[in-house]
């Protein structure tokens, strides 16, 4: 039932956005920034990329609203663009490095179990270490929950590359947490 109201709502919001309505694209922010800004924060592992990328998005998802097919879910399609935004962001990155500075040494076997927000910090950092396609695709399908088939769609992909990328990403993920000393 909440996945049947949940479509209501959306198909709601999606009828008012096409109509010009300005108070559904609060609404559309207010629903969706958390969720999105979650996806783009770890793809990218910068909080002001991020933010000017969720920023984008919101622009870009609002311009185009009249050619959204209302038959379609609105979610996908807007982490679809925050996908593509923070592909956009990794490849200017990449033509213009920024300078970090990470402590890449192990942990330091002596000290006591990280507490859970040590093992976050370091689980975002053997993500931001990914390759981006495996890091978005990693992110798509444990994070947001979306299946081979929806992350291949997103991509424009094969859903037995969206696998491969998946498998890679936790065999790269598993030996560096490994190689810090994090071992389940």
């Amino acid at each position: 039932m909440h996945a049947e109201t949940e479509r209501t709502e959306e198909t709601s919001l999606v009828a008012a956005l096409q109509a010009g309505d300005q108070t559904a694209s609060v609404r559309l922010v207010s629903r969706y920034q958390g969720l999105l800004f979650g996806v783009c924060i770890r793809i990218l592992g910068h909080r002001q990329d991020a933010e000017d990328v969720l920023q984008e998005t919101f622009v870009r998802a609002i311009r185009a609203i009249h050619r959204f097919d209302g038959e379609r879910a609105l979610r996908p399609w807007l982490l679809g663009i925050a996908a593509n935004r923070c592909r956009t962001a990794l490849a200017k990155r990449k033509r213009h490095p920024v300078c970090t500075n990470l402590d890449d040494g192990p942990l330091d076997p002596g000290t006591q179990n990280p507490t859970f927000l040590d093992l976050r910090a370091e689980i975002d950092r053997a993500l931001s270490l990914l390759r981006p396609e495996y890091r978005e695709v990693f992110l798509l399908f444990h994070d947001q929950g979306l299946s081979y088939e929806a992350i291949g769609e997103r991509l424009n992909r094969p859903t037995g590359t969206i696998k491969t990328w998946l498998h890679r990403a936790r065999a790269e993920l598993a030996s560096e947490l490994e190689r810090r000393g994090i071992t389940a």
